[in-house]
């Protein structure tokens, strides 16, 4: 079955203060598109399976609405937001006109074990274009239905899902699963929200 992608459902120990510093970091209607705050199931323990790229300006903008720099990497830098969700800020003052927002969303990560047969198993559903990663393997969406302006990464990890993820995305219309075949969980949009 053919699926539309939706925002991420974003679990928060604050709802109402996570919303507030994402949409300050990527604006009101690109927050909205993309990203939906509920009441957290559980404490956060474990670095998140899912995160966001971003093309940022300056990440001390990102640092002064409480974010905070994790690590420097080569060409990006990882940062947590102010609950410790993980994204990763690359610099692209040219995909950024004007002063505000800060950041624009330009990718969805997830990992995997295996993200060659996810992505592939994805790709059928949101008719998607699968592409190479930068390791020549093919393991990237591009215009996926619902993020047709987001590549979806499928990103090689080592270490075993301890935990259902924290963030995950939603779809419509019901697929009539709650599971990818690698355990990552769909939520359906009803009525333009996110169940379970």
């Amino acid at each position: 079955m053919r699926v539309t992608l939706g925002p991420l459902v974003a679990e928060a120990e604050d709802p109402t203060a996570l919303d507030a510093f994402w949409t300050a970091a990527l604006g009101a209607a690109q927050c909205r598109r993309l990203l939906v705050f509920r009441p957290q199931l559980r404490p956060k323990t474990v670095k998140n399976r899912v995160h966001l790229d971003l093309y940022v300006r300056d990440v001390g903008l990102l640092v002064g609405l409480g974010a905070r720099v994790l690590a420097e990497h080569d060409g990006w830098t990882t940062l947590a937001d102010p609950e410790g969700n993980e994204f990763c800020a690359f610099p692209g003052t040219e995909s950024l006109p004007g002063v505000q927002p800060p950041a624009r969303v330009f990718a969805v990560c997830t990992d995997s074990d295996r993200p060659e047969e996810l992505a592939a198993w994805w790709a059928r559903r949101v008719g998607a274009e699968v592409r190479d990663g930068p390791d020549n393997t093919p393991r990237w969406l591009y215009g996926s239905a619902g993020w047709e302006n987001l590549i979806w990464k499928f990103v090689r990890v080592h270490d075993p899902r301890v935990v259902p993820n924290r963030w995950r995305w939603s779809v419509h219309p019901d697929p009539g699963v709650r599971v990818d075949p690698q355990g990552n969980e769909i939520s359906v949009l009803r009525r333009g929200c996110p169940s379970d």
